[in-house]
């Protein structure tokens, strides 16, 4: 049996579509439909029922499907074992991060972790936390790195780096309320605000707060939501709104004294940055990456 079409296979029925799969792959639909008929002919049984859009399993697929995890599992740590006998760590390593940690944390990481495994190809994604959980969940990317607790039977979530959000407005543009360090937490909803899109783990928290301290956060008056921390960012200096983020995105802009930053009395909007990762045996990069990240950050686990 091919490894390769299996590998094929398990993510076209992963995804349920073949056209998802080979976008994943970096294959063309007409090679992946290619590869699964391949393996269908090798081993005399037909993997999907053709005949519903859903493109879903036949029984002989859901029994392959279960084998398959588990041999592209011991495939990696074959891979992983090998490499540490010949003292090379190699081949490519997929992770997704959000925006907030994306761009103004883990840069800095990445570095020192290129310097020690120059043969390691690393890609990242910006994405917001749902997207980088359901990425993970169907193998698009080995790690992923979310700013919200997210429970999940499949995967392994760990915090490792307290953070907090904070309102910030314009220096230059006046609002209501913003004169001092804080503000009570019903003027909140009396002032214009530039919200992340849903999905966004900092829009999360910010709302599970809201609730847990009896504040209907659909009453919040948006007047825009962007995707884009350096966006909002903008947007607020302009003087069209306030918004709420994470600290560590604006140290700049307060050292400089473009931003000013306000908390909200007696909602304190800690939280913790969260690394995903499979319940699994992984990749010798990912497990370097991993391993390196848990140390440097001094990751202890839940």
């Amino acid at each position: 049996m091919n490894l390769e079409h299996l590998k094929v296979f398990f993510m076209a029925a992963t995804k349920r579509n073949f056209t998802e799969a080979a976008k994943i792959l970096n294959l063309s639909q007409s090679s992946v439909s290619l590869q699964i008929q391949h393996l269908e002919e090798q081993i005399h049984t037909t993997l999907f029922d053709r005949s519903t859009k859903k493109m879903d399993l036949t029984d002989s697929g859901k029994l392959l499907y279960n084998y398959a995890e588990q041999i592209i599992q011991l495939g990696n740590q074959a891979e992983k074992e090998l490499a540490l006998l010949s003292e090379t760590i190699h081949g490519d390593l997929r992770l997704g991060a959000s925006q907030t940690i994306g761009e103004y944390l883990l840069p800095y990481f990445l570095g020192n972790f290129i310097e020690q495994y120059p043969n390691v190809n690393l890609m990242m994604k910006i994405e917001n936390s749902t997207q980088i959980i359901e990425k993970i969940s169907s193998g698009e990317i080995d790690l992923g790195f979310i700013e919200a607790p997210f429970p999940h039977e499949r995967l392994e979530s760990i915090p490792f780096l307290e953070d907090e959000l904070v309102i910030i407005s314009s220096s230059a543009h006046s609002f209501p309320f913003l004169d001092g360090a804080s503000i009570e937490p019903n003027h909140l909803f009396s002032l214009p605000i530039i919200m992340r899109e849903k999905g966004s783990g900092t829009r999360e928290v910010l709302e599970e707060n809201l609730l847990k301290h009896s504040f209907d956060p659909g009453k919040l008056p948006i007047v825009m939501e962007l995707e884009n921390t350096e966006s909002i960012k903008s947007a607020v200096e302009s003087g069209l709104g306030i918004a709420i983020i994470s600290k560590t995105a604006i140290k700049k802009e307060i050292e400089l004294g473009i931003l000013k930053k306000t908390r909200i009395n007696g909602i304190p909007l800690k939280r913790h940055f969260y690394l995903l990762s499979k319940k699994q045996i992984l990749s010798p990069g990912c497990d370097a990456f991993r391993g390196m990240f848990i140390s440097t950050f001094q990751v202890t686990g839940d």
